[in-house]
């Protein structure tokens, strides 16, 4: 192969790594088109924001703000506001080309009102028909009827990953419509329920379920050691001061939502409400199979069931409590991590009175004096990491060009 086609496969490899990690953002995108400013509102009033910007291949069809007016017009609530935008975003890539070359004129698509299972049958599809003229008609499959809502402009298309159309207006569902009462957010009532009252009732006599509380409106995720687990765990809680308990029981929530798909596709660091400054107070989050378990370098827990999981407050059910290093420095870790390599005993010569000289080991460093070589272990990690993916690129660079 000529030296220029393989240096533009190469490039042409470089641009596909780098496109993968890119990521849409709903909000930024309609922020530069203002006739759409009420429609994105409500898109971050409701959450469904960071739902789309979660997603791949996706198409969002935005209304414009008279079309809007209308729907807040109704007087509806947030919780089935949020059930009605969610019928405006399929869970499919519709570009404006595709939209107009629809297979035998017509399909259906499911709609993120679908994917939430508060959608009754088939009522969270949308038909979608090429008509005559080079129109194309959106039609809700609970309101047969409608046949107004039709495709006025692309707005941004990312093939195919999202697709950012104009429709002329609201899709009318009566079951997206319908009354729905919000879901219960109250964390008090939540967390004395399903099994962990022992850990509500640590959080109520340490005050930092009011830590908790606060993070509520922005976003939070429990993780709630079953009543059984708070009870194995009483003797080593008792003999910590006042602010270490404390700082134990934060580190049990994450301040921003965390759906348990999240968890099973973000694998990493997760920081908590006990981070600080200096004071690291993360935890690990490792799927294994169909478990997600949270691994500090003491413990290791697995989630065992959900109590809620409704954005945004999400709140599981775990088999362990979470012990953090900076409390624990001394603690055994488990079987199933790994082992610290010992460090050399330091040797040094001890005389006599005779003047020989006798080998005698120095103590060793204590558990509790430096234990931050974890830090610089997992540094050293992640830079092995990097080096390997460096290598595999070269050698994938190295054999297009040879060939």
């Amino acid at each position: 192969m000529p030296m220029l086609p393989a240096l533009t496969l190469s490039f042409l490899f470089l641009l596909c790594l780098s496109t993968t990690i890119n990521a849409h953002n709903i909000t930024h995108i309609l922020d530069k088109n203002p006739e759409f400013s009420t429609f994105n509102h409500y898109l971050t009033l409701t959450h469904l924001a960071g739902e789309i910007n979660r997603r791949q291949t996706i198409t969002v069809c935005a209304v414009d703000n008279a079309a809007m007016s209308a729907l807040v017009a109704k007087g509806l609530s947030l919780v089935t506001i949020k059930n009605v935008l969610s019928l405006h975003v399929f869970a499919d890539y519709f570009g404006s080309k595709k939209l107009h070359q629809v297979t035998k004129g017509s399909t259906s698509t499911a709609t993120m009102y679908q994917a939430t299972g508060e959608a009754p049958g088939t009522t969270g599809y949308v038909h979608i028909t090429d008509v005559k003229g080079g129109k194309v008609q959106f039609t809700p499959e609970d309101n047969p009827s409608q046949t107004d809502v039709v495709f006025v402009k692309s707005i941004l298309e990312m093939p195919y990953n999202i697709s950012v159309i104009q429709i002329s207006s609201i899709l009318n569902s009566p079951e997206a419509e319908a009354p729905t009462s919000a879901p219960d957010l109250n964390l008090t009532s939540l967390l004395q329920r399903d099994g962990c009252k022992s850990f509500y009732d640590l959080l109520s006599t340490s005050g930092a379920i009011g830590t908790f509380l606060s993070t509520v409106d922005g976003g939070v995720t429990v993780f709630c050691p079953s009543d059984d687990a708070i009870t194995a765990f009483a003797p080593k809680y008792k003999n910590l001061t006042a602010d270490q308990k404390t700082s134990l029981l934060l580190y049990h929530g994450v301040p921003v939502y965390n759906s348990m798909g999240m968890l099973r596709s973000s694998n990493g660091l997760m920081n908590t409400l006990a981070t600080e400054g200096k004071n690291k107070y993360d935890f690990t989050v490792q799927n294994d199979g169909n478990d997600v378990k949270l691994k500090t370098k003491v413990v290791t827990a697995t989630i065992t069931g959900t109590v809620v999981d409704d954005e945004p407050v999400a709140v599981y059910k775990i088999d362990k409590v979470l012990m953090p290093r900076e409390l624990f420095k001394g603690a055994v870790v488990e079987a199933d991590e790994p082992a610290p390599t010992p460090k050399a005993a330091k040797m040094k010569k001890k005389a006599t009175k005779k003047g020989d000289s006798v080998e005698a080991e120095a103590p060793g460093p204590d558990s509790l004096d430096d234990y931050h070589d974890d830090d610089a272990a997992d540094q050293k990690a992640n830079s092995g990491e990097r080096v390997v993916a460096s290598m595999v690129l070269a050698l994938v660079l190295a054999v297009t060009f040879i060939l």
